[in-house]
């Protein structure tokens, strides 16, 4: 289900009635995951087994991880969780990926290697709930903070509908808070929310896919040469394209989620006045580059060991953070050259 639908509008105003009818806070919680398993389940309902057994094995490894005094013992843990998340994200999102590419290795060297062509369907968001499982264990890793008492709780922090399938990526002490004690909206709360859901639609319907597509489409689709001017009116299209499609869809997760009294975090703060490639990505899926940095660029050492090993883990988190967008070499080449921009900057 996505929020641009009719189907979405009535599951909505459903929710929305339920919220507001004088049930416990237990009944509304538990009415949300629900909800929010039926949202996911519109799109493939196989696939919440998936999504199930991410949440209950993360909410008791988090815990282990928090209470288990071995360190041995909790490096052990955080392993079997890293490779349990990563593992299934590998597999489902880049298991046709890597598989092509070995076939490709395997004939350039001179093997006739030909394997029948796997079937593997992209469970939607998984991207994006793998990423807030995994700040959960990380966190209880390190204790930055108390595990979640309760599994609703916990399970509602992953599964919560607004951002399940395209983000805001969001971490417990963002979320599970919210849950702890009964919610609900504000009149201005929900008329703010109201009026960023018809902002974030109005960005992903209107502007990214009829006015500005009907301009990049044809551009990109083209096998023909093209003047100038149709090519930088099909890349500044585009440009306006990928961002309302995106940001509106993140407006509206928000806009949704404070109809129901939550704050989610914002994923974009006018990412095209940036004053540089680092000021962009403060600015740019703001949740996503926030990520990187708390759990890769800084693990890796961020710029406390020189220049040069800076540089490395600059390169290697965009490398990553490209990767993370798509099962393709060109999204690789993309992250590496915002790293290379990256440098340059931090040269100059």
């Amino acid at each position: 289900m996505v929020f641009n639908s009719f189907t979405f509008i009535a599951f909505f105003i459903i929710i929305l009635i339920l919220h507001n009818l004088p049930f416990s806070w237990k009944v509304k919680k538990i009415n949300l995951l629900i909800a929010s398993y039926i949202f996911y389940a519109a799109w493939n309902p196989p696939f919440i087994l998936l999504l199930w057994l991410s949440t209950v094995v993360d909410y008791f490894v988090g815990r282990a991880l928090y209470t288990q005094p071995n360190k041995h013992k909790r490096r052990v843990l955080l392993v079997a969780s890293l490779i349990g998340n990563l593992g299934m994200l590998c597999f489902f999102k880049y298991g046709t990926f890597l598989l092509d590419n070995f076939v490709g290795l395997t004939n350039m060297l001179g093997f006739d290697y030909h394997p029948a062509t796997p079937n593997i369907i992209l469970p939607a968001g998984i991207s994006f709930y793998t990423f807030t499982t995994l700040c959960y264990t990380i966190d209880m890793y390190k204790r930055r903070g108390e595990p979640v008492k309760s599994l609703l709780d916990f399970s509602l922090f992953v599964t919560f509908f607004p951002h399940l399938v395209a983000g805001p990526i969001v971490r417990p002490h963002q979320l599970v808070p919210q849950f702890e004690s009964p919610r609900k909206a504000s009149r201005q709360q929900f008329f703010d929310g109201l009026f960023l859901l018809t902002l974030g639609l109005f960005m992903k319907s209107v502007l990214a896919d009829g006015i500005l597509s009907a301009a990049a489409d044809p551009v990109f689709g083209s096998q023909a040469g093209l003047s100038p001017l149709d090519a930088w009116t099909g890349v500044l299209a585009f440009s306006g394209q990928i961002f309302f499609d995106f940001a509106g869809y993140s407006t509206s997760a928000i806009g949704v989620a404070l109809c129901l009294g939550f704050i989610l975090p914002q994923n974009f703060l006018y990412p095209y006045a940036a004053i540089g490639f680092s000021d962009f990505w403060r600015r740019w899926h703001i949740t996503l580059s926030a990520w990187l940095r708390d759990y890769l660029y800084i693990p890796l050492g961020g710029n406390r060991e020189g220049k040069l090993k800076t540089y490395i883990n600059m390169m290697i988190t965009m490398l990553i953070g490209g990767l993370w967008h798509g099962a393709n070499w060109t999204f690789v080449a993309w992250g590496g050259l915002h790293g290379l921009y990256l440098w340059i900057e931090k040269r100059l």
